[in-house]
């Protein structure tokens, strides 16, 4: 069979995905990307002897057997590495002592809540008995559903039928509105911190929940300081090939016909196939000139929410904290203003499950915080506001964190301050979005986007500007799932190997 190239713009997750089904199935590709190291959004970076993660919290698929674990296998991203499954998932703090903990257990997670709120016994038992009946399935994720046909749609709703109604019903009702139904104040307060994004739906919540129950759910050791580049050693050991540094700026077409791409620095590279695996609104606005679209598409990017962007601020800290839960949210006193929105709450991830994060005896705390992007935009056109303004933030942390833990602003060794404009510079993400579009009731899988544009030909897109649901595992399944589009159009019979 003929060798066809094909050319991927973007080394992240859904990039080193669709170069390595690529591969695995007789393509010959190259990526293309824009910075000096692979994964994209799933990046940490090291300062100052310790290691800041900036994306991997936890991760679908860490148990051996369930099917999206054999897609890591085949990537190779997780042979040999250890996996944290915590107890907790997160611990709630809440005023006068009490505190509400979402055990990864849900039998322990009933009992707990009812214990804080025996009156709520009912709405307990309901949503931890849905989220047990999640729990049960590990859904198909071998065959992209776009390649569907009439017999594996038909067998796909009768094997999952008891769990799509479940969803059905769980996907119209948001977690804010569903913890109006505890009559317990606290509970009332402290369940949508759980997942404390604005519209997200009580099935996300107990997708969650059923991975964590499966103990699917864990933290790879080492974080995205190693995963991603697993991932790159298996590109290249399949035979691919990656260019640092080298942005596309423009997907070459002739004809209505994608045919190459042209890097920033004006060089040109032909290819049988284009894949951009970068920013959709970099890719079709500005990559292809906004040719290749119509109103639904043009719809996604001026209506659909997105995932809101963040202020991410890291400290590194000469002290331990064996005996802390890896996630807690604490209620502030007085509301706070940080990057430009205010503050009721403070998260905090203790980095006290990965001894590679941080020197022996030391720990990183992370915080995040939706932001403002317009409100960094602006800000970044004058440099020396925008330094002092991450300073000042770092401040306001220290000192929050210093009440809880008294002592602390004295033994703070590092400090850092992402902000939306810093994801928007380091991976072109657009207005710096982490995660794309945000899951709400109408974005909520099976929502799906056309990996391809309406008009052009030999062109595809992979992430998730085009699989909604953000994320890892997606960006790798949407990398896969595109690979298998292109193999039938090809007439490939769709391999994969495990290394």
């Amino acid at each position: 069979m003929e060798e066809k190239s094909i050319l991927i713009a973007g080394a992240g997750i859904a990039g080193l995905s669709a170069g390595c089904y690529g591969q695995m199935n007789g393509f010959r590709t190259q990526i293309f990307e824009r910075h000096d190291k692979p994964g994209g959004l799933c990046t940490s970076w090291k300062r100052q002897g310790y290691t800041i993660d900036g994306c991997l919290n936890w991760l679908v698929g860490s148990r051996p057997g369930d099917n999206f674990h054999r897609i890591w296998e085949e990537l190779g991203a997780v042979q040999g590495r250890r996996m944290v499954e915590r107890e907790e998932f997160l611990r709630v703090q809440g005023r006068g002592g009490k505190v509400f903990i979402v055990y990864s257990d849900l039998d322990r997670l009933r009992e707990h809540m009812k214990e804080l709120a025996p009156e709520d016994a009912p709405v307990i038992e309901e949503f931890t008995k849905a989220a047990r009946t999640c729990a049960k399935y590990d859904l198909p994720v071998d065959k992209a559903p776009e390649l569907f046909g009439m017999i594996d749609g038909t067998w796909f709703l009768i094997r999952n039928f008891p769990f799509l109604r479940l969803m059905s019903k769980w996907k119209q009702i948001t977690v804010q509105d569903y913890a109006q139904r505890f009559s317990d104040p606290f509970l009332r307060e402290a369940f949508p911190l759980v997942a404390n994004l604005p519209g997200f739906p009580m099935a996300g919540l107990l997708m969650i929940l059923a991975w964590l129950q499966r103990r699917s759910a864990g933290y790879p050791v080492g974080g995205p300081l190693h995963f991603p580049p697993s991932i790159e050693q298996r590109y290249l050991d399949l035979g691919g090939q990656i260019h640092y540094r080298a942005p596309v700026a423009e997907i070459l077409v002739e004809h209505d016909k994608a045919v190459g791409v042209r890097l920033a620095d004006g060089t040109e590279h032909r290819g049988d196939i284009i894949i951009s695996a970068a920013d959709g609104h970099a890719t079709i606005f500005d990559m292809l000139g906004g040719k290749y679209l119509d109103r639904k598409i043009r719809a996604y990017y001026d209506h659909l929410p997105l995932f809101p962007p963040l202020v991410h601020v890291a400290l590194g800290v000469n002290r331990l904290f064996e005996k802390m839960p890896a996630h807690v949210v604490y209620p502030l006193d007085e509301p706070v203003t940080i990057g430009g929105r205010q503050q009721n709450h403070l998260g905090v991830e203790i980095g006290n499950f990965d001894p590679t994060l941080a020197p022996p005896g030391k720990t990183v705390l992370k915080t995040l915080f939706a932001a403002d992007y317009e409100y960094w935009k602006t800000l970044r056109q004058d440099p020396k506001r925008y330094q002092e303004e991450k300073e000042r933030i770092a401040d306001q942390v220290i000192s929050l964190l210093d009440q809880r833990y008294p002592g602390l602003a004295g033994q703070i060794e590092m400090r850092d301050v992402a902000t939306p404009v810093t994801w928007e510079r380091y991976t072109g993400n657009w207005q710096g979005s982490m995660e794309g579009w945000m899951t709400t009731k109408k974005t909520f899988p099976p929502f799906r986007m056309s990996k391809t544009l309406p008009g052009l030909k030999s062109f595809y897109m992979a992430g998730q500007w085009v699989e909604p649901g953000g994320g890892v595992p997606t960006a790798a399944l949407s990398g896969r799932n595109v690979m298998q589009i292109i193999c039938k159009r090809d007439r490939r019979t769709f391999v994969t190997t495990t290394p």
